[in-house]
């Protein structure tokens, strides 16, 4: 008999005024010092109840309209604001990878993302490439081509 392994259930998160992934790396490097060593956390209202942290589980980043990169989700921490209201902390994986781009239209909070709908790491030799614009990434998807 053999064993079902399931797919991880992953997020998506806007990263709302953040105009390109060296953007939000030189931002998550500059607060680095407020977070536990080798990690990025992200606090948000909700917490996720679909994805199980350290299962292969990312949040996916969409920056300008398209998915452009993912952190590895080490875990989720119940934290309190500064009024007392409980939050959730996603503790990331620092470490950014850049995917293939596919745009997503704007929403609010987070939402989850399928593993067969995330788009797969873009190769060492492509990362350093400049995002193509939303209208041609959205027109080459629909086409197929990522």
């Amino acid at each position: 008999m053999s064993k079902t392994v399931s797919e991880p259930v992953h997020l998506q998160k806007l990263c709302v005024g953040v105009p390109s992934l060296e953007v939000l790396q030189r931002w998550q490097s500059a607060n680095r010092r407020h977070w536990p060593e080798g990690c990025v956390v992200h606090v948000t209202r909700m917490r996720p109840k679909r994805v199980v942290p350290g299962d292969g589980a990312s949040l996916f980043w969409i920056i300008k309209g398209q998915i452009l990169a993912r952190q590895e989700i080490l875990r989720c921490e119940d934290v309190e604001d500064g009024e007392g209201k409980r939050m959730c902390a996603i503790v990331l994986d620092a470490r950014l990878v850049p995917t293939a781009p596919v745009p997503r239209r704007a929403f609010q909070g987070w939402r989850y993302l399928a593993a067969a709908d995330a788009p797969p790491d873009l190769p060492v030799a492509r990362a350093g490439e400049e995002a193509l614009p939303p209208d041609l990434a959205r027109r080459l998807a629909e086409m197929g081509v990522r």
